[in-house]
């Protein structure tokens, strides 16, 4: 029997300042997420990982935000992200700053946080593009070690189809920051791009009702104009 291969485990970065340029990412992830933090709503936010613990929510209408790490760096929660310390169907949104590609699991990952969403919740993920300057690097012996190369980069589309499998709606999936070394601007907020460094998928948890309810529609009515065969003698008749 064939052994079953092993991923090796990829070590999230403390701090987007730990990747080179990751401040613009931080940056460019940030304008991206101003006008949808006040569509957002609920009452308790995630923010999964070390990288998600910087983003800057103040615009978020949530309430309740809460750092959840692995190490103590920025951690309101210190705990694996694989294995959550929260109750099922507890939580409005979860954000996930490229927690897929460092993962050994992202699968898992994804169902882990689909656990504690509730019905209706909300899913933010953000990620790098392999199909892009970073991608190619991805390609290069000498950088294929280094961050953020060393990364695993999914597509926007194979995150997509992960998502339709856990049946999330998306709402806006986005493609930016075409040059990595280049400082995001506020007016490229609202752009679309393709072939660029860093992708944006905003998403929500929709579940089909377990019962099923029964069918309610009206027959057509059928008129039988005319008499009742047989009815037809004459009564005069013998």
């Amino acid at each position: 029997m064939k052994a079953a291969r092993s991923v090796k485990p990829i070590t999230m970065p403390d701090s987007w300042r730990d990747i080179p340029w990751g401040e613009y990412y931080r940056m460019a992830i940030e304008l991206r997420l101003q006008n949808w933090w006040p569509k957002i709503y609920g009452f308790h936010l995630l923010k999964l990982g070390q990288l998600s613990a910087e983003l800057d929510t103040k615009l978020s209408i949530v309430s309740h935000q809460v750092n959840v790490t692995s190490n103590a760096i920025n951690a309101d929660v210190i705990a694996s992200l694989d294995y959550l310390p929260f109750e099922n169907k507890s939580v409005d949104v979860c954000l996930m700053a490229h927690v897929l590609d460092y993962s050994a699991d992202p699968h898992w990952l994804l169902r882990e946080a689909d656990r504690v969403l509730i019905d209706d919740g909300w899913i933010v993920l953000t990620s790098f593009n392999p199909i892009s300057l970073l991608g190619l690097g991805k390609c290069t012996p000498v950088l294929r070690q280094k961050q953020p190369y060393s990364s695993r980069m999914f597509s926007l589309r194979r995150q997509i189809d992960w998502l339709s499998v856990l049946n999330y709606e998306v709402m806006t999936q986005q493609n930016f920051q075409i040059m990595p070394c280049s400082r995001p601007i506020k007016r490229d907020g609202s752009r679309y791009h393709t072939g660029g460094c860093l992708n944006l998928i905003i998403a929500r948890k929709r579940t089909l009702p377990l019962t099923p309810t029964a069918l309610k529609f009206a027959l057509p009515r059928m008129s039988v104009k005319g008499r009742v065969l047989g009815a037809t003698r004459n009564h005069s008749e013998p």
